[in-house]
């Protein structure tokens, strides 16, 4: 009988399987960097050169003049190569677009959807130490309706009755619902907030469309709102009584508030009751009043 054999294959030298692993990853590397520049070249062909660009969403405020002209010299490379992130910034850049989302479209279309801003009043920031009366601003813009500053011609809203809210910096979003607030207990004297103003130490005014300055003085939101409902409430009564319009308006005080009427001068007298009691009035360029509750 003849004895079987068997064959015992020995490891390849240390050298040998250093070499073979380094062919391996040059032999990976050029097929990658092969891969990179094929897809380079389909990438640059014709057939795949943007040929069009679709626009939806909000376009009220941009052309197609105005987005060719602003958007499409920042956008480079072709339908496979283009940065959607890119594309998204350059149509963010367009004035008036708020957000922007760009997709591809096989073969050689891209999808806009936009965004614009919807103002909602003008904003200037007051200057550092400024305070609520004082005329010390910077640049105007615009405010949207999520309390977002942001640049753009303001010529586009001259005709739309926008009010005007100046305060420090980054309060534009606290302040425009402030507003909102205010304007909302303003038309039960069937008047409207032209301007707010928020100084750096937190107290509030108010110019009426009418022309009235209120001092609505420091404190939290509620607390300003319900100083503002007490006059609101009660300062027709005097308008009725003078048959004179509302100049200006202190809400500054713990026990009431001082008001001052257009050709006359008001005085306050002690009430016993819940209504606000006004003194004679008398004839003057205009002068200051106290209501107490």
């Amino acid at each position: 009988m003849r004895a079987a054999s068997a064959t015992v294959s020995s490891p390849l030298p240390p050298d040998i399987r250093l070499m073979n692993a380094v062919t391996a990853v040059l032999l990976l590397g050029a097929l990658l960097l092969a891969a990179g520049l094929s897809l380079r070249w389909v990438s640059r062909l014709p057939v795949f050169a943007i040929r069009a660009i679709q626009v939806e969403g909000d376009v009220s405020r941009n052309s197609a003049a105005s987005l060719r002209a602003n958007a499409l010299p920042q956008l480079s490379g072709s339908f496979l190569s283009m940065s959607l992130q890119q594309g998204r910034e350059a149509f963010e850049a367009v004035p008036w677009v708020r957000r922007a989302v760009v997709q591809r479209v096989w073969p050689n279309q891209l999808k806009v959807q936009l965004e614009e801003h919807k103002p909602a009043a003008y904003w200037e920031t007051k200057a550092e130490g400024a305070d609520a009366n004082s005329d010390a601003t910077v640049e105007r813009r615009l405010v949207n309706s999520f309390g977002e500053v942001f640049q753009a011609n303001l010529g586009d809203v001259e005709d739309e009755d926008l009010p005007v809210l100046a305060g420090p910096a980054g309060t534009a979003a606290s302040m425009l619902h402030m507003w909102q607030r205010l304007q909302q207990a303003s038309r039960a004297m069937d008047d409207s907030i032209d301007r707010l103003d928020l100084s750096g130490r937190g107290s509030w005014r108010i110019t009426l469309d009418k022309g009235a300055v209120i001092e609505l003085g420091r404190g939290e939101e509620d607390e300003v709102l319900a100083r503002y409902a007490q006059l609101v409430r009660t300062v027709t009564q005097l308008t009725s009584r003078f048959q004179a319009p509302l100049l200006s308006a202190d809400l500054r005080h713990a026990d009431g508030y001082a008001v001052r009427l257009q050709g006359y001068s008001t005085v306050a007298k002690p009430v016993k009751s819940n209504k606000p009691a006004v003194a004679a009035a008398k004839p003057a360029a205009a002068g200051a009043g106290t209501i107490r509750n």
